[in-house]
């Protein structure tokens, strides 16, 4: 009895921190819109990844805090807990694009340039927006006529539609990352997302780079220059054909050619 009591107790004390947070990222939010009608946020997932393409996304919500208790920024959830506020996103959010920039635009451009690109990709796929939050110091390329781009550094620990969009913008990479993951099984792509992990590191040493891997970032060009001749053997994939798309039925359609 006292053990489903403290049980109770717990779960009512985590609802009402959660509670806590969403009123104070929305809170912020009132403050950056400027009077606004619509308001998009936008965030970034993958930047850092030595693999795989860096994915935006744009998000608008509407109604009372209330009915967005339990976003949070990405990094501050479990996994379990992002899988399950993505779903909620998706269907209670007024709108939500996803975009994204290959590692070879990332190659061409550079990271900054490209995660500007996939950030202008993802408001392009939305409509009405008056004022995007953008997650960080940096203004999207390409931003649709009218939209007024206001950076907020840590967004996505402050704003509430930022951090929505760092949940959509994470779940959505690393289930595309799964999915290459089956292709290029050496590694370990559903596990590191394209992160510089140990494992990671280690298989790129023994069997080279995929054409999933930035050659642009430092640790991928060790490999290339120290075993130029072996990159094309970097994958064992699992015959089951190309990835899918970064695609969901449930997002808005983006301009962009790559969606």
């Amino acid at each position: 009895m006292w053990e489903a009591k403290d049980g109770m107790n717990m779960q009512a004390a985590r609802r009402q921190r959660m509670r806590e947070i969403a009123m104070r990222l929305w809170q912020r939010e009132q403050e950056l819109r400027l009077g606004a009608g619509v308001v998009a946020g936008v965030d970034e997932a993958g930047r850092g990844c030595l693999a795989g393409p860096v994915v935006c996304a744009a998000v608008v919500l509407d109604g009372p805090p209330e009915r967005w208790i339990g976003i949070h920024d990405s990094k501050a959830l479990r996994k379990a807990q992002r899988e399950e506020m993505y779903a909620y996103i998706l269907r209670h959010a007024r709108q939500v694009s996803v975009a994204y920039a290959t590692a070879g635009e990332i190659d061409q451009w550079n990271i900054l340039e490209a995660s500007r690109l996939a950030m202008g990709r993802a408001l392009q796929g939305l409509h009405g927006v008056e004022v995007a939050l953008v997650d960080g110091p940096h203004v999207p390329a390409q931003v649709p006529a009218g939209v007024r781009v206001v950076p907020v550094v840590d967004g996505d620990a402050t704003c509430l539609s930022i951090a929505a969009a760092s949940i959509v913008a994470k779940v959505v990479r690393d289930r595309h990352m799964a999915r290459l993951g089956e292709r290029y099984a050496v590694y370990g792509f559903a596990q590191n997302a394209g992160y510089a992990t140990p494992d990671h590191l280690r298989a790129l040493a023994a069997y080279g780079v995929c054409p999933e891997h930035r050659r642009s970032f430092a640790p991928v060009q060790r490999v290339l220059r120290g075993e130029p001749r072996r990159e094309q053997q970097a994958y064992a994939g699992s015959g089951r054909g190309q990835p899918r798309p970064l695609t969901h039925s449930g997002f808005a359609p983006c301009a962009d050619p790559l969606l």
